[in-house]
């Protein structure tokens, strides 16, 4: 099946996305992508803000679709989240990541799969997920999901999963064989999120797991050079190019 470039019309109109192409020097506009990497956003932010650091990227024959939590915090607090549920941790008195994913992972599995893979021709294979705090968390959700074999849906593994301050949700499923997705947890140093006991836990769902600590506190987004560095590293590994590849060529895998 030949690969179409996603648009907006192809995507639930319930959901928020944005959609940033492929820099124009890395393939010809009128061939899609290779790679397609899904971003998702933290508890309280959206898609609008997430998709500058997409931009940002600018990673080679790469279309970036950033997707919008589907549930508005409420109070008038702003923003938007993945969880089922709103709730305060009782050690910080903060909004808890780990809320409960069923929702969104149902909402996201269905993107991946209805949208991407049947209607434009997406492999699993040429998907990958980036999330900050609880979008990481859905992220890693939707990765599990997707490797699941009782779902009567074509199963598989993702490209890869980048998960910047969080761990698989202690809220979430371990049962079953472990996910193919190769997953890059990033992390402060001493991190009371991304804990020894919570790497473990991610290493009870997926096969394969590489963890990255910055040299300072904080579970924030990478904010240098030294901190993006392994997250650069694994796009280029686990990222795949046509450049070099005669037109026409078919894979065999």
């Amino acid at each position: 099946m030949h690969t179409k470039t996603p648009t907006p019309s192809d995507f639930p109109s319930e959901l928020t996305v944005t959609i940033t192409p492929a820099p124009p020097s890395s393939s010809p506009s009128t061939t899609p992508s290779p790679n397609i990497l899904l971003l998702l956003h933290g508890l309280g932010d959206t898609a609008t803000a997430f998709t500058k650091f997409g931009q940002a990227l600018h990673l080679p024959e790469t279309t970036i679709i950033t997707i919008q939590g589907p549930s508005p915090l409420p109070f008038d607090l702003g923003g938007y989240h993945w969880g089922d549920d709103v709730s305060f941790d009782s050690a910080t008195g903060t909004l808890d990541m780990d809320a409960g994913l069923t929702r969104s992972t149902k909402i996201l599995t269905e993107l991946v799969r209805s949208t991407l893979v049947r209607k434009c021709g997406y492999a699993l294979r040429e998907i990958m997920a980036l999330g900050f705090g609880q979008g990481g968390m859905a992220a890693l959700a939707l990765a599990r999901e997707l490797g699941l074999k009782d779902s009567g849906e074509e199963v598989g593994a993702l490209s890869g999963v980048i998960s910047i301050g969080a761990p698989y949700a202690l809220s979430g499923s371990r049962a079953g064989e472990k996910s193919r997705s190769p997953v890059l947890l990033v992390s402060g140093r001493d991190s009371t999120v991304v804990s020894d006991e919570a790497v473990r836990r991610t290493k009870q769902v997926f096969e394969f797991v590489e963890v990255s600590r910055y040299a300072r506190k904080g579970d924030g987004m990478p904010s240098s050079r030294e901190e993006m560095l392994p997250v650069m590293q694994f796009f280029a590994r686990r990222l795949r190019s046509r450049q070099g590849v005669p037109e026409g060529s078919i894979e065999i895998s």
